[in-house]
């Protein structure tokens, strides 16, 4: 009898030995390794206490909201996750609509005038309707002269008259 009551005191002082043998995570080595975690999102951060996780910031989805709390809660000594951050999604820019200055039947007017020069290019070059290309001088009179007949405005002649 007394061979096994000083077993059974030996079984209890082992298993009393191996839970006070548990190593405790310090709550600096958590936030070392919460930081750590963390740091993928700039716009984040993380405070540990007594074991608890505390997130805040703001995210830009919920997904990866989501993904940071999964994986703060899966660093083994963390308790639990306290989620205090937002998600804020930022709205796309409004497209910016460019306008010409140029109208587009003015456009077309000079394009007829010289479909007859395929070198000629119209174009809109920085708000001005600009002709560009090679000609040679006995052309550039003939498109100066269909241009000007229009009376369309301001035109800029800039090809190369050769």
């Amino acid at each position: 009898m007394k061979k096994t009551i000083a077993m059974a005191a030996l079984a209890v002082a082992v298993s009393f030995g191996a839970v006070s043998c548990k190593k405790k995570v310090s709550d600096a080595d958590l936030q070392t390794q919460a930081t750590t975690v963390v740091t993928s999102n700039p716009n984040a951060s993380v405070e540990v206490k007594e074991g608890v996780a505390h997130l805040s910031g703001t995210f830009a989805d919920q997904a990866s909201k989501d993904a940071m709390i999964a994986q703060l809660k899966a660093i083994q000594g963390v308790k639990d996750v306290m989620d205090m951050s937002k998600v804020e999604v930022t709205p796309a820019p409004a497209p910016v609509e460019t306008k010409s200055a140029v109208d587009p039947a003015v456009q077309k007017k000079v394009q007829d005038a010289v479909k007859d020069f395929p070198t000629v290019k119209v174009e809109v070059i920085n708000d001005e309707l600009t002709l560009t290309g090679n000609v040679s001088q006995e052309q550039a009179k003939k498109i100066k002269q269909s241009v000007d007949a229009l009376k369309v405005g301001k035109v800029k002649f800039n090809y190369t008259v050769k």
